[in-house]
């Protein structure tokens, strides 16, 4: 038997883990090939910031009562890293593409030398996540409570 005091944080970083795992092979069967650098990365399916914040939500929600101050605060606060992970970061993921498309086309089709060591640098473009991939992180994040439960209660 776990320390009961344990359970949110266990709780999110579990579903935390579990997403990032799950990437590697959401990413197999979408391409047929491994890529373990998934296990690392932001963006893709399911999100792994909406499962760590749904995880300790829920985990606090029932440890804490669903109508106590702190399980309104993480929800709250779930709330924002969602919204942020499906529209802020994903948005600056899609202008951070179109930088670097036009500063191809630039190179190209006009011939422009930028030899500044800024126009080299490569930037990730993946940054956020598309509803979908929340909406998975979410059900994840649902899921990893439940099944630890067990371990924390008498």
């Amino acid at each position: 038997m776990l320390p009961a005091s344990l359970f949110p944080l266990i709780s999110a970083l579990l579903a935390n883990l579990v997403a990032q795992v799950a990437k590697t092979f959401v990413y197999y069967y979408r391409t047929g090939s491994w890529d373990l650098h998934w296990v690392l990365m932001s963006g893709g399916f399911p999100s792994s910031h909406s499962s760590t914040v749904t995880a300790l939500s829920l985990a606090i929600g029932i440890q804490e009562g669903f109508d106590s101050a702190i399980f309104d605060v993480t929800c709250i606060f779930s709330l924002i890293v969602m919204y942020d992970a499906c529209h802020v970061r994903y948005y600056s993921g899609k202008n951070i593409a179109l930088t670097q498309q036009l500063i191809k086309d630039l190179k190209t089709m006009v011939g422009l030398n930028l030899d500044d060591p800024i126009y080299q640098e490569k930037l990730k473009s993946i940054l956020g996540h598309k509803g979908i991939e929340v909406l998975g992180g979410f059900f994840v994040g649902l899921i990893v409570p439940m099944i630890l439960l067990p371990m924390f209660i008498a």
